[in-house]
């Protein structure tokens, strides 16, 4: 464990590296966003003396970077908040997003995928297929719009958008979890296959349990070692296509900081969201893994 940890050291840094010089290479001045263009050069040259950014490029980065180990994320440029509460604020509501958005998709992808390996070769298996074809296939910035459009204007059934009630959260957590439930119909279906045709199983049904009895208790129970990583994959995946649901159904999480501090060259609110987004990442990953290595000990013993 210890020696996965050391190995999210050179990730992170790579990260904070790649978000800092790319932000600084794209076009647009922070200062510019905030005084306009017809500013006076000597109030230009004032701000930008103030925010830090008169400084050469190496400078400003050895001090975000030292800032950062001792768990300071600095101050937004245009708003003055300190950029950890702006995180404290907006990360509870992305990781709500994201884990409803992970039931719905394994409550939708874990049950056609086995219905569609128990039908394999049957219309109820091509239609399945199609489905989640189908849904793969939709991007989050078209289907969004889509569900928002059937069933909160036709409908009326949920809120458009905004964070007013409980229901706010089942329009973007539907619209992330179709895609999910796509990739886990195929991987259960394509995994349960597999161990369908092992000699457990042969062993089992000989033994005369149930066909119930053999699908749920051995089957299964084995199938769904593989999805566990595959779970948390996508839960990183989650958090950083939130990104552009947050954006469309106004849900103030990290996603949309992120996009309204790129619009407003708020280059640290910017790095810190994107730390924190990739942060996330990489530890749920690790974390997969790890529980991974515990649900099958086979694997205990690799490098």
């Amino acid at each position: 464990m210890i020696k996965r940890l050391l190995t999210l050291l050179p990730v992170v840094l790579g990260v904070l590296c790649l978000t800092f010089l790319l932000l600084h290479l794209v076009p647009g001045d922070p200062v510019d966003v905030m005084l306009g263009e017809s500013a006076s050069v000597a109030d230009r040259e004032a701000l930008k003396a103030e925010l830090g950014l008169n400084q050469p490029m190496w400078q400003q980065f050895l001090q975000y970077t030292a800032h950062l180990l001792h768990g300071d994320f600095g101050v937004s440029i245009h708003t003055h908040t300190d950029i950890s509460t702006l995180l404290l604020q907006t990360y509870p509501a992305t990781m709500l997003l994201a884990v409803s958005a992970l039931c719905i998709g394994i409550s939708i992808g874990v049950p056609l995928g086995v219905w569609s390996a128990l039908k394999a070769g049957h219309w109820q298996d091509v239609m399945i297929t199609l489905f989640s074809i189908r849904v793969a296939a939709m991007p989050a910035f078209w289907l969004g719009p889509l569900l928002m459009l059937v069933f909160a204007v036709w409908l009326g059934w949920l809120p458009v958008s905004g964070m007013e009630s409980a229901a706010s959260v089942v329009l973007p957590a539907l619209t992330l979890g179709l895609g999910l439930s796509a990739i886990l119909t195929r991987m259960t279906r394509t995994s349960l296959l597999e161990v369908l045709h092992e000699d457990y199983i042969r062993t089992a049904r000989a033994k005369g349990l149930s066909e119930q009895q053999v699908i749920l208790k051995h089957a299964l129970r084995a199938a769904l070692l593989p999805l566990v990583t595959i779970v948390g994959l996508q839960m990183g995946s989650l958090l950083a296509g939130a990104v552009i649901t947050e954006t469309i159904f106004g849900w103030n999480g990290v996603g949309r900081l992120l996009v309204d501090s790129i619009e407003k060259r708020d280059y640290p609110v910017t790095q810190a969201c994107v730390l924190v987004i990739a942060l996330s990442y990489v530890l749920i990953n690790q974390g997969t893994d790890l529980a991974y290595r515990w649900l099958d000990p086979r694997t205990r013993g690799q490098a």
